[in-house]
């Protein structure tokens, strides 16, 4: 059931979909999001975002050494935390972005398709897509 984005273009940039992701995760800093905001070049250009697909075959779980990252049967990994030394191996295996970072864990963040980024954006960019 992954977060899909249904419609960039009506994105303004305001990153209420970054903070809600960051609260969702127990965090407060946008560091902490599983989800990216990016200026394509000023409001005028638009924004790009970035949210984890739930790869079938995640590059991230395949680049941890400490097989923390479990791949779920309906795509997308989830983190065994007491397995996690904080390498961040994932975080740059991730093609999309798509995984934060806690500094007070020194741990990733990994997108648990709990759709509050979807909630949060006034918008209507994101779409939480059931399967």
């Amino acid at each position: 059931m992954p977060v899909l984005v249904k419609d960039s273009d009506k994105c303004v940039g305001c990153l209420l979909c970054m903070f809600a992701c960051a609260r969702a995760h127990g965090a407060v800093g946008l560091e902490s999001s599983c989800i990216q905001v990016r200026s394509q070049g000023g409001i005028s250009r638009g924004f790009s975002v970035f949210v984890c697909r739930g790869c079938e075959d995640p590059p991230c779980a395949r680049a941890c050494p400490e097989e923390a990252l479990l791949v779920r049967k309906d795509g997308g990994v989830v983190l065994r935390s007491d397995k996690c030394t904080g390498c961040g191996y994932c975080v740059r295996a991730c093609i999309l972005d798509a995984i934060g970072w806690k500094n007070e864990d020194n741990k990733p963040v990994i997108c648990i398709q709990c759709a509050e980024c979807v909630k949060a954006c006034p918008y209507q960019v994101l779409e939480f897509e059931k399967l």
